[in-house]
Parts: structure tokens; C-alpha cells; sequence
């Protein structure tokens, strides 16, 4: 058995509150990002025999922000189960980009534990937050600079579907 390294990461979070309600800040994401039939894309990116036919049918789903959603998770809904709780809308989205995860992959294996990237909606008191830990923290330990490179362009077509979709 090989040894065991434990490695400390330290991640950097953007986040962002908007004065929209839940609803339309979700509304704004879902206009950006592509949504399709997952199950449905994999099979037909199985039959793919080209990794040219493979990028043009990413590029098929993907929406402005040149992502897509692979799943969504309503956290509120288990909130809502429990009456004892503080009951809030709070959706994790887990969006991405396989073409840009396969960059980061190549050059840092790791990075495959990151993406797709988590994006977390939830309302306060003060208003809806948009959360996002930013790749490139994720991949600072790896020192790459071509991972590091791809994983800032990622981070900027977050951070900007997160500030339009807060405005």
C-alpha cells in the first residue's frame, strides 16, 4: 500500500446578493445556462466517434454562458420537511462545461473533483445570494499554469452569469 498524503486546500468563495427575489434570480441563471436531457446527451456523446463531433455537440448544449447543468438540487425542499426548521429556498446548481473540465483534466487529474462546479442560490433577510468557490483556488496547490489558466476563464463565465443574473 502506497503512503496516504492529505493535502490542505484553502478556497476562495465570490458571492454576490441580489434584491431580485429567488425566483427571478433563478430565472435570470436558467436563461444563461444550456439544460439538457442528461441521460440523453451521454448517450448520444457515446456514439460520438470524433472528438470533433463530440465538441460540436457540447457546444450544442451549452447555453450563453457556455455552460450547462448537469443537476440540480433543492436543498429547501428538506428544509420545508421539518417544522421545527427555518424554512428558505436554497437550490444547489451543478453547472459546467466538458470541454473546459477535459483542459483542466489534462494537465491536473485532481481537477476532475471539482468540476462540474457547484453554484449555490439561496434567500436571506438581506436578499439572494449567489455563491460560487472559485476553481482557480481549487487549483492553486497543483501550481499548473495551464490548468490554472482554464480554470480562471472558467471562473470568469461564473462570475459573470452570477452578477447578471444578481443585476
Amino acid at each position: 500500500m502506497k503512503t496516504t498524503n492529505f493535502s490542505k486546500l484553502t478556497v476562495s468563495r465570490f458571492s454576490i446578493v441580489s434584491a431580485k427575489s429567488f425566483s427571478e434570480v433563478i430565472r435570470e441563471i436558467d436563461k444563461r445556462i444550456g439544460h439538457p436531457n442528461i441521460r440523453e446527451l451521454y448517450e448520444e456523446l457515446a456514439k460520438t466517434s470524433t472528438f470533433q463531433d463530440y465538441e460540436k455537440l457540447i457546444n450544442s448544449e451549452i447555453g450563453e454562458a457556455g455552460l450547462m447543468e448537469f443537476l440540480r438540487v433543492d436543498l429547501g425542499s428538506t428544509l420545508r420537511k421539518d417544522p421545527a426548521a427555518k424554512s428558505f429556498q436554497i437550490v444547489r446548481i451543478i453547472a459546467g462545461n466538458p470541454l473546459i473540465m477535459k483542459k483542466m483534466v489534462e494537465f491536473v487529474p485532481d481537477a476532475g473533483s471539482y468540476a462540474p462546479v457547484t453554484i449555490l442560490v439561496y434567500e436571506r433577510e438581506d436578499g439572494v445570494h449567489l455563491c460560487y468557490d472559485l476553481m482557480e483556488s481549487f487549483l492553486a496547490t497543483y501550481e499548473n499554469p495551464r490548468a490554472t489558466q482554464e480554470a480562471i476563464a472558467l471562473d470568469s463565465k461564473v462570475k459573470k452569469l452570477l452578477i447578471e443574473a444578481a443585476a
